[in-house]
């Protein structure tokens, strides 16, 4: 199955059927990354909430809403929209405000695409699913990072026969770890919880479920390095590399096959090296290879006016959207962004929380 298919992306105007879309929040992120984005789905916007009147009226004018909001409850009775986004943020407790919005957008009716993290527990993730079962209606978390082009990518080359089956993956990506004394309270797990979603979900994505894991973590930066075992059979890390300067390239991933290996660099380059032999140790007078086993390089040019050029593309919010949208208007299941992959990451949360360092647990 081909993951990254190449599409010519339509604009908002061009589509003949839209849904009807709600958007409850009017922050930061999304004024960057998500309202943008629906320049490029088959969406109406009839409405926008916020909890400050004027500043949904302000991103309703600025995006082509019909009217803003401060009631998400009025606006959903009023305007039954087909499609909620939802991107909000955090309970004084430490839970996430979308999962119990989410659960009125399903209860009024509607699909659901809500930024991460799709819940704080597990409990909640399962309520959502049997609400989006009750429903009949899809809810889709934004797991931007299996939308990469450079991800999908790798997708398309576990199992080809150029590159074998996964045996190994390393993930590495800039985040932190409380103290084994606060990981209980889920405000001072906030953090983690915000951005456990990002790497979880490449793993996930390429790898699989995970059978078993274990950590060793670093009290002055809360770095972890994790090892697992894939119910695959593959094995891999994650490297949370607290700790790194902020002028690095944020991440990392290299998955390796049978005698070929692939790696992304900063979510929009990837060398994929073929097979190769290693040439005649101590004999060879240059390391060029053939160039039927030289390896290929990806990286976009970044000179032209294109749409994969823009940050919107390659790191993924146009396409998660148009994921989403295409099962709506085709009644087509999710492969995506699911409330079943958001289950698997939050039992990785749950390994963080509780595990002590150096035992191996079962997932």
């Amino acid at each position: 199955m081909t993951h990254h298919v190449q599409r010519n992306i339509r604009y908002n105007f061009e589509f003949d059927r839209k849904l009807r879309a709600c958007f409850i929040g009017a922050g930061g992120h999304s004024y960057r990354n998500v309202y943008p984005a629906l320049r490029y789905a088959p969406v109406d916007l009839v409405g926008v909430c916020d909890l400050d009147q004027s500043r949904a009226d302000k991103f309703a004018k600025l995006f082509g809403a019909s009217r803003g909001w401060s009631d998400h409850r009025r606006m959903l009775a009023e305007e039954k929209p087909d499609l909620v986004f939802i991107v909000t943020a955090y309970t004084p407790n430490g839970h996430v405000q979308a999962t119990g919005l989410a659960l009125e957008a399903l209860a009024a009716g509607a699909h659901v695409w809500m930024e991460k993290p799709t819940a704080a527990t597990l409990a909640e993730i399962e309520e959502l699913q049997a609400a989006s079962a009750k429903a009949g209606r899809l809810v889709m978390t934004g797991l931007k990072k299996s939308f990469f082009p450079t991800i999908e990518k790798l997708k398309d080359l576990i199992g080809s026969p150029d590159f074998g089956k996964l045996t190994s993956i390393a993930v590495r990506y800039p985040q932190s770890l409380p103290a084994p004394a606060e990981r209980g309270e889920l405000v001072r797990m906030q953090s983690f919880l915000d951005h456990i979603y990002h790497p979880a979900a490449i793993l996930n994505f390429l790898g699989g479920p995970i059978e078993r894991a274990s950590y060793d973590w670093e009290p002055t930066t809360g770095a972890t390095f994790t090892n697992f075992r894939f119910k695959s059979g593959a094995i891999g890390s994650l490297h949370c590399a607290a700790g790194q300067s902020g002028s690095s390239l944020l991440e990392r991933v290299e998955i390796v096959g049978e005698g070929s290996n692939a790696i992304v660099e900063n979510g929009s380059k990837l060398t994929w090296y073929r097979r190769a032999e290693l040439p005649a140790y101590g004999r060879a007078a240059s390391f060029i290879q053939s160039d039927d086993k030289a390896a290929l390089v990806y990286e976009p040019e970044h000179s032209l006016g294109q749409l994969y050029n823009n940050n919107l593309f390659y790191l993924g919010y146009v396409p998660e959207i148009l994921h989403l949208t295409d099962a709506i208007l085709d009644g087509a299941p999710l492969t995506k962004g699911t409330l079943e992959v958001a289950h698997e990451i939050m039992k990785l949360f749950d390994f963080y929380r509780t595990a002590e360092a150096g035992v191996t647990v079962a997932l």
